[in-house]
């Protein structure tokens, strides 16, 4: 007996979704049937990239992926995000907050500027998407926010990843509860190291020391992450919020 995930009809916003893992979630929902809509900053090539993989995914299946520009850490912008989805697509079923940023230093030499604007996109942006992504979401959604190990390890020089991510993590637990009147489930992936442009930055000395530390010798794919959050979306997780899944070969610090 096969077990599909079936998603046809359903909307799924994903966040940060331009490259890296949340273009690949992009993808992994856009094969389940959703149609999916791209999130970006309008940063850099972000536009580009998201318009790409955009037409990639409605040259597979017309009219099932959109791009929408909206800067997470602006409250503003995240609710015109929202309310744009409301008209075009008459709301949400999914949300997966994915977008995030490092500025790695430790706290001597960490500057206020470098603190605040992780904890604005990183933790504060998951709060303004799902307090406005909740406004537009059709009862019995489900929302998966990006945690981390590194909420578990507290990585040198990443008080302000790490404290956002433990936040983040925290911050679904609160929503678990306050969302459960109207069946939408709220949980957390946090990745190990996982193979992303973002990942490439690190020493090959520190990561040849991280991979010591993982059971399953490799570092995770991101499809290991969209696999992920396809299950916590989908009717296998029905039972299923308020939790934490770590996805990090087995490593336990």
């Amino acid at each position: 007996m096969s077990i599909e995930i079936n998603f046809a009809g359903k909307v799924a916003l994903i966040t940060g979704a331009s490259q890296g893992i949340g273009a690949e979630m992009a993808r992994a929902f856009h094969r389940a049937g959703a149609t999916v809509a791209i999130n970006h900053p309008d940063l850099g090539s972000t536009r580009h990239d998201a318009e790409s993989l955009a037409a990639e995914l409605n040259h597979l299946r017309p009219q099932s992926a959109l791009v929408v520009a909206a800067d997470v850490a602006n409250a503003e912008s995240v609710q015109a995000m929202m309310q744009d989805l409301k008209q075009r697509c008459g709301g949400i079923d999914f949300l997966i907050n994915n977008a995030a940023i490092l500025r790695d230093r430790t706290v001597a030499k960490m500057s206020l500027d470098e603190w605040k604007v992780v904890i604005d996109v990183n933790l504060s942006g998951v709060f303004y998407c799902c307090k406005f992504g909740l406004e537009v979401m059709r009862d019995g959604g489900a929302i998966v926010s990006m945690g981390s190990i590194a909420a578990i390890l507290g990585f040198y020089g990443q008080a302000n990843y790490a404290a956002t991510k433990s936040g983040v993590q925290a911050l679904m637990r609160v929503i678990s509860r306050e969302a459960a009147r109207r069946g939408i489930r709220a949980n957390t992936i946090a990745p190990g190291v996982i193979e992303t442009s973002m990942a490439a930055t690190i020493p090959e000395n520190v990561r040849a020391e991280m991979l010591k530390n993982v059971p399953l010798g490799r570092f995770g794919s991101t499809g290991d992450i969209a696999n992920a959050a396809l299950f916590l979306c989908s009717p296998l997780a029905a039972y299923v919020t308020g939790q934490t899944l770590e996805v990090n070969g087995g490593w336990r610090g």
